[in-house]
Order: structure tokens, then sequence, then C-alpha cells
């Protein structure tokens, strides 16, 4: 999940609009409005990476990875319902939503090599790539990984931000906005009337929108191929893996998800990009409290049939 979607309000001088703070968490930076709220989004933020990030060698997860094969591992409750929840979400997109994609970590780099990987490689791992071999004792909440590894990169942010909002209105907060790189989560209003959230035209720059919803009470969350990528003999190779292929997903250059869950949001917006426009039309289409826009290849742009134009409009050229 990227920046392609972003509180526009952010970038408005606008001397009524509340204060907004920002800190680095998840590999991205949070903007929180309003400044009195940072503290403790930040503190839900940090807490739910030191639990649930595959790249700090002592969280919780990363002993799920080190440990597959040997043992199942207790992990905190939060981690559990994370991964039950990917789980939920792997079944219900047959697969395209996977965290055991995590097992191709060692073959795909988006670090600047720009080196594609063998077919023999992808082959190497990919019977690795398989959801339904992760093993959840709801009794001992312990995980048990028979091979590979787990990632939750395409959750974790989701999972953050419904802590967030529920902390937040327990804390009394009732209008704010928080923005986690490609999600953005809003609540209540922004001086009487709707949050802005811009949804960026692929093609262009980061800032380059193409149209905004207005909303309230919900999230957004948007998969693109325009961030982490690189190209080489003139093919563009994103890190949008495909869990069957093992390679980038085709067929679309991005998918925006609403959901008052943001947990689901997140995670459809990377299966829904897996997918693709048909497979992904027809499943949002049986999910009952979500809707996507889906961005092809040819930038042609489809819609469920609850995300309709009356709630975004064209920006002006």
């Amino acid at each position: 999940m990227f920046f392609a979607i972003c509180f526009l309000a952010c970038c408005e001088n606008n001397d009524s609009s509340p204060a907004s703070g920002s800190f680095e968490s998840m590999g991205t930076t949070i903007t929180v409005q309003p400044l009195a709220a940072l503290g403790v989004v930040q503190k839900v933020f940090e807490q739910t990476e030191l639990e649930m990030s595959e790249w700090k060698e002592d969280s919780p997860l990363s002993l799920i990875n080190e440990h597959a094969e040997d043992r199942p591992v207790e992990v905190p409750q939060d981690l559990f319902h994370a991964l039950q929840r990917s789980l939920d979400i792997a079944d219900m997109t047959s697969g395209a939503f996977d965290p055991t994609w995590a097992s191709l970590w060692d073959v795909w780099k988006f670090d600047g090599s720009a080196i594609v990987p063998t077919q023999k490689q992808i082959d190497a791992l990919l019977p690795f790539v398989n959801w339904k071999h992760v093993i959840l004792d709801q009794e001992k909440n312990s995980v048990y990984l028979p091979f590979g590894n787990i990632g939750l990169g395409g959750i974790a942010k989701g999972v953050a931000l419904d802590k967030a909002r529920k902390v937040l209105l327990q804390n009394g907060f009732e209008d704010f906005m928080i923005v986690a790189g490609g999600q953005v989560l809003v609540h209540g209003s922004k001086n009487g009337k709707p949050w802005r959230v811009g949804i960026r035209d692929p093609e262009k720059e980061q800032t380059d929108y193409f149209a905004v919803l207005e909303l309230t009470d919900t999230c957004v969350s948007t998969s693109g191929n325009y961030e982490k990528f690189f190209i080489k003999d003139d093919i563009r190779y994103h890190h949008i893996i495909d869990p069957k292929t093992g390679y980038p997903a085709r067929g679309v250059q991005s998918v925006t998800v609403i959901s008052q869950d943001a947990t689901l949001a997140d995670a459809l917006s990377t299966a829904l990009f897996v997918m693709g426009v048909e497979d992904g039309i027809t499943l949002i289409e049986s999910v009952s409290n979500a809707e996507a826009l889906f961005i092809d290849d040819n930038n042609v742009i489809h819609q469920s049939s609850g995300f309709t134009f009356n709630i975004f409009f064209q920006m002006d050229e």
C-alpha cells in the first residue's frame, strides 16, 4: 500500500484547519490531524509495529519465521487476531491475499539492483507460498509455520488504523484524520465538512489527482504499481506479487477500496490488484461493507456498483 491517496487538506493553506503532526512508522510517514491526537496514534502504531514487523529481528512475527519447521510460537493476542484476519481474507480472496507471500523475499529486491529472478528461483520458493499451511492454535494463542515466511505488510497498517480509531474515540476525539502511506482513515468532519481524499492518477506524479472522495467515518486504501518498482528491458516489475505465479500482478495500475473496516480495506486493495478487474469486481460485489475502484493498464476506470461517480468528482485540468 502506497502514497496513491492523500488527504488533500494537508496541503491547503487554511488558517482554520487544525494543526497536524507526523512520525515515521512501518516504513512510511504517518500524518495525524489534529496535532493533539498525534501521541495517541503514534503509540498505537509503534506498538503494532513492534509486534507485527517482519523486519524487526526480535518481533513476535520474526520469531514465528525464525522457528518455522521447528515449533509453534506463542504470540500476543493482537498479533494472533491479525493473523486470523489475514487467513480469513486469504480464504475470501482464494489466496490473492496471502501472508506467506513473504517466502519470496529472497528473490524480489526493490533496492535499486533491478534483478529479475529466474523462473527456476521462483519455482523453488513457490511451494512455500500457501496460507493454508499456517496453523493457529486459539487455545494456546500460538502459531506454527511448517516452512517459509509470513509477512503482514499488506494488512498491518489497517490493523493499526482500526486500533488507533478505537483509542481516539475512547479519548474523546471525534474529528480526526490519519494518513498511513496508501491508507487514509477519517472520522467526523473537517470544519463541519466531509474530509477530502484524493485518488492519484497512476500515470502522473504523487500529487496529481484525477478524483476526490468526500468522506467521513471510513477508510480508503489504495494499492498501486508506481511506488516500489524497477524497470528492466522496458518491463515494469513492481512489488505487488501474485502469490500463485511469484511474479508481479498484471492488468491494473491501481485499486482503491473504501470500507469502515480499515484492516479489510488494506488487505483487499492488495488482493483485488492481484485478482484483476473481472474477478476483482465479482468479489467486491459480494462484500457488503466495501467498494472498489480499479484503473486498468489501459487507464480505464472500473468501479463496483456502490462506488459511484456521485461521491467523487473529476479534478480540473
